[in-house]
């Protein structure tokens, strides 16, 4: 039998594929194991910013750029205050993360980076084909997500699709100890549309405008809407962008878990790893390394119970109810954080409530167009 040119091929060196070779790397159980991290870019550019909750202190607190203890939810009718203890909202930069990250991992003999662009995979010969070289493995890890996804009509997608932009102003108009979650009072037709904003100091901030729809749009339209809420809202005249993001994540209840096999892990978005509700995915993907690296050590496959299906009939439901009715977005979210605590709804999304708290939170959503998802879904 010809070796193979590495025990596992990562295909992809963002978010999840980096996170999985860190973790590989720290295991003495993966000594000696030749690793390739195949990736098209260089990742030298801070592409996204990425948040998350946690308690505490965490792995990536010596990284993260900013953190916040109080937030905002403000719709067209009500603004609450969201005092998030014990828990911290942090902000990392993408830039921060890979250069960490790459300096880590390219002082270890056993991992090696590739800049090429993998075409195909053929799980026969245990190969992927590049556009430069192919590269035999073992086993692939593959963060491509696969096209039928937008195709399949059994499935709900719905997009999270946003502009950021960073801007510096003259004086003093953001208080830097509170960010804003949501703010629904810029309006795009009858979407499901908000301004995000994340302040770094008094005269600094990411301000995003951000849609969860079926759709995606110009980007004309971030541009126009972020500039009537800087106007409007915050009531700035003069300011300076520093730096801009966009970026499309699929939220979808497509089974992404079918193309995972004994020779292929799909990880990352292909895994079905950003939340489907949400669109969060920094640290559920730390948790689903832990237990794929897990499932290994255990000799069972790598995806194995990677998914919780309870959870993902309730992602289902909700990404069916904005799919069918968009326009009932701001209302959800309204009643999401203003009958729920923030406590409560970091704990449900982190998939770590009981059945109980989960009937609570559902029923907090209630509108007629959830039993017809419901019924559709489960």
């Amino acid at each position: 039998m010809i070796t193979p040119d590495y025990y596992y091929v990562i295909v992809g060196g963002g978010l999840a594929g980096l996170q999985l070779a860190l973790r590989i790397n720290r295991d003495l159980f993966f000594k000696g194991k030749k690793i390739a991290i195949i990736e098209p870019s260089d990742k030298s550019e801070n592409d996204k910013t990425w948040c998350f909750w946690e308690e505490g202190r965490g792995n990536w607190d010596h990284l993260i750029s900013r953190e916040w203890k109080r937030g905002k939810f403000i719709s067209s009718e009500v603004s609450e205050d969201l005092d998030l203890k014990p828990y911290s909202y942090k902000m990392l930069n993408s830039l921060d993360f890979y250069d960490h990250v790459k300096a880590e991992l390219e002082s270890s003999d056993d991992i090696f980076f590739i800049q090429d662009k993998i075409t195909r995979i053929d799980q026969v010969t245990r190969t992927a084909l590049g556009e430069n070289a192919k590269y035999t493995a073992t086993h692939f890890f593959d963060s491509r997500p696969p096209s039928e996804f937008e195709n399949d009509e059994k499935c709900a997608v719905i997009y999270q699709h946003f502009k950021g932009i960073k801007i510096k102003t003259e004086n003093a108009h953001f208080d830097p100890e509170v960010f804003t979650m949501m703010d629904y009072r810029i309006k795009y037709k009858e979407s499901t549309c908000f301004t995000y904003i994340l302040p770094t100091s008094k005269n600094e901030a990411l301000v995003e405008f951000t849609f969860f729809t079926p759709y995606l749009t110009e980007e004309a339209v971030y541009d126009n809407k972020l500039e009537e809420y800087i106007r409007d809202i915050l009531n700035i005249k003069n300011y300076e962008i520093i730096e801009s993001e966009k970026g499309v994540i699929p939220m979808t209840d497509y089974p992404f878990h079918k193309f995972n096999t004994d020779y292929l892990t799909r990880i990352g978005t292909a895994g079905g790893w950003v939340k489907a509700s949400s669109g969060y995915s920094f640290k559920n993907t730390e948790t689903k390394v832990e237990q794929l690296i897990d499932n290994i050590k255990s000799g069972l496959r790598p995806s194995a119970n990677l998914m919780n299906k309870k959870f993902q009939r309730y992602d289902a439901i909700f990404l069916d109810v904005l799919e069918k009715r968009n326009d009932l977005g701001e209302s959800l979210f309204t009643k999401f954080y203003t009958k729920n605590s923030i406590q409560d709804i970091f704990r449900f999304l982190d998939e770590e409530t009981s059945f109980s708290e989960e009937l609570k939170i559902m029923m907090s959503l209630y509108h007629p167009q959830f039993l017809k998802s419901f019924f559709k879904k489960i």
